[in-house]
């Protein structure tokens, strides 16, 4: 399998490259040049552990890694990190939930940079180099990419959050960790503005080159690749449970990165019917979706800091299919949306942008509605972005009880952190302190490190430089 551009101007490259390249060199975003269809492998890859479905999966994209080098990198990214496994499936209420948070941040980032992390070792020893991460997190991509690399040889990663924009528990995550080769920095601004600081950056290519800049944001391939592999998992965990043909899946998100890898799985032939998209207040993508433009509103701070986003990375994949896989094309919208312009597309005549993908928006009252609820129903605790999806996903088509029983179809939806993570959330719609785990409770009695910058590229530039000489 090679790799091209979204924009059309790089040459196809392997898996490894791509992995390393993170950001294509020119400015767009690395795509497999095909899509497999597997579905005539589902039945043969149902009884599979997590990490030999990864295996399986990947594989397909990583041609250029030995079978026996891939299997010991998915082992190793998905065993003892997890407890008890990468993604358990329970019945809450009259959905299924797939908790992605059982790795070693509490995170479904985890369940990508794990990997991701391990890829980077193994490419770096093997071709005697250096990786110099810069990322952008608005909240768990940073610590989760940073416990994939503390410590390992050959790396450093500089990692950008918006300055006050954070939960207090991510931050310290992150700034807790006190690695030689772990730079956190805070930036006067939102995440929007870390994540042009980072593409500004990745995309001057003497300096991406002199410096050795890595992704691990999700323009990185190798993070929406390993997504995908939940996707299938936890489609076939609710088939087993309730017997259906196909599965809804509810996916909150800022970015576009998680529910762009649940489109690869559909595209590939895993048993979903449709995805649902949930986002806040910050709602780029759910209007996108329902009427076809894509246009920058300000970013409003919620409970659900992840999402606090309104310009999605992962969005220029999406596009570049929808507008017939045409780099020249993509390049000229891209850029005027760059300069402050839309991005308009045709609605379909059912209504919305794409029958596979059905979208809403949750406000503050309707995620702390359904924390509330879910906990006074269920005796389950859900974080306010998971709250976003159960949200929309109940304000749409009725939900067919436990699956099956009725004829209807089961819905699966994503909990992508645990609640532990937001207690002051939690507390606000349950009235309780029932959010707690230990290894949240420890982080309040560690130091931290942090640096704050102004919101400018350079400033960004030159403590990179200052830090590395």
């Amino acid at each position: 399998m090679k790799y091209i551009s979204t924009r059309g101007q790089v040459e196809p490259i392997s898996f490894q490259d791509a992995v390393m390249m993170g950001l294509a060199d020119d400015r767009g975003l690395l795509i497999p040049q095909s899509i497999p269809n597997v579905a005539d492998r589902l039945d043969a890859w149902r009884g599979l552990t997590y990490a030999q479905l990864a295996r399986e999966i990947i594989g397909l994209y990583a041609g250029d890694i030995p079978a026996a080098d891939l299997t010991e990198l998915v082992n190793r990214a998905y065993g003892a990190a997890f407890d008890p496994e990468p993604a358990p499936v329970s019945a809450v209420g009259d959905l299924f939930v797939l908790e992605l948070w059982h790795g070693p941040t509490m995170s479904f980032k985890d369940i990508a940079l794990q990997f991701l992390g391990n890829v980077f070792a193994y490419v770096l020893a093997r071709r005697g180099a250096v990786m110099n991460i810069l990322g952008a997190t608005s909240g768990d991509t940073g610590s989760a990419a940073i416990e994939a690399v503390r410590g390992r040889e050959g790396i450093h990663i500089f990692m950008m959050h918006p300055e006050g924009r954070i939960s207090e528990i991510q931050h310290r995550q992150m700034t807790s960790v006190m690695d030689d080769n772990v730079h956190n920095i805070a930036v006067a601004g939102s995440f929007d503005d870390c994540q042009r600081i980072m593409k500004t950056l990745a995309g001057d290519l003497d300096f991406k080159r002199a410096y050795s800049l890595g992704a691990v944001n999700s323009v990185n391939w190798a993070r929406v690749l390993a997504q995908m592999v939940y996707y299938f998992w936890g489609a076939f965990a609710v088939q087993d449970k309730t017997g259906a043909s196909t599965v809804r899946v509810c996916v909150p998100t800022g970015n576009f990165g998680n529910i762009l890898a649940g489109w690869y799985a559909k595209r590939m032939g895993a048993p979903i019917s449709q995805l649902v998209l949930a986002t806040n207040e910050n709602d780029i993508l759910s209007r996108f979706f329902n009427t076809g433009e894509y246009s920058r509103g300000p970013v409003h701070q919620t409970l659900a800091p992840a999402m606090d986003i309104q310009v999605a990375s992962n969005f220029e994949r999406y596009l570049y299919y929808r507008l017939g896989e045409d780099p020249a094309r993509l390049r000229e919208v891209m850029e005027r949306f760059t300069g402050g312009g839309a991005i308009e597309v045709p609605t379909t005549p059912g209504g919305g942008v794409d029958p596979d993908i059905e979208a809403g928006a949750a406000k503050r009252a309707d995620i702390l509605e359904a924390i509330g609820r879910c906990y006074e129903q269920n005796e389950y605790l859900i974080d306010p972005h998971t709250a976003s999806g159960l949200s929309v996903v109940h304000s749409m088509a009725p939900v067919a009880a436990g699956g099956s029983a009725d004829g209807g179809e089961p819905t699966l939806c994503i909990a992508t952190a645990h609640p532990a993570k937001f207690p002051g959330a939690i507390r606000e719609a349950t009235g309780r302190d029932v959010a707690r785990h230990p290894r949240i409770d420890c982080l309040k009695d560690l130091p931290t490190r942090c640096q704050t910058l102004p919101n400018d590229v350079e400033a960004v530039r030159e403590f990179i430089v200052q830090t590395l000489a």
